[in-house]
């Protein structure tokens, strides 16, 4: 006999004047109809642009410590409204065999079909991420062209001393940069500088 699915149940409401119980009710149905084993995380009051919120956090730590043998949503966007941070998630959840199912949008991430979709969702972001490059790079040109000097303030020993703290959290590298804000190729020069050793005289 199959053992019980273990599902990490997470749902999220953006203002005070949403209501969690109207996804956790179809949520909680589907789980009864499936059997599942379920615990929820809820967060309420937090935008889906936000990568960090308290629920999110908490199940994602308890994914990571091998918890849970899936996370069910209501809907795709309850997840994240990032596309790119949607599918850093996904990608994680594929790493750590944690299947993902939205039940709403009838997705399944799970098996040779999940890979398939997590490919087309990823070419998606990746199509995201090239048309925000080119505004940026129209933006800075534009203002080049009036005069104003671009550039990102360097970062202080506080952000290095963040990025040591999230790498202690368990979050990856490329997750560390979108959390700052900055370049994955500086957090990699910052948690894993260059060993100089000596050549023998």
């Amino acid at each position: 006999m199959a053992s019980t699915k273990r599902v990490a149940v997470y749902c999220r409401v953006s203002t005070t004047d949403q209501h969690a119980e109207n996804q956790l009710a179809e949520l909680r149905e589907h789980a009864k109809r499936m059997g599942w084993e379920t615990t929820e995380f809820v967060d309420e009051g937090h935008s889906g642009r936000k990568v960090s919120r308290p629920a999110f956090d908490q199940m994602m730590q308890a994914v990571r410590r091998h918890h849970y043998d899936v996370v069910c949503v209501w809907r795709l966007d309850r997840l994240s409204r990032g596309l790119r941070h949607a599918v850093n998630v996904l990608g994680e959840l594929k790493d750590l065999s944690v299947e993902f199912i939205s039940l709403r949008d009838g997705l399944n991430f799970g098996g040779p079909l999940g890979l398939a979709l997590y490919a087309l969702v990823a070419a998606l972001a990746e199509a995201e991420v090239e048309a925000l490059r080119e505004r940026t790079r129209a933006g800075i040109a534009a203002a080049r062209r009036r005069g104003k000097r671009i550039g990102r303030p360097p970062l202080g020993a506080a952000s290095v001393e963040q990025m040591r703290e999230l790498q202690r959290r368990g979050l990856r590298q490329h997750q560390i940069a979108e959390r700052l804000g900055v370049s994955r190729a500086y957090v990699s020069r910052t948690l894993n500088p260059p060993t100089v050793r000596k050549s023998a005289s």
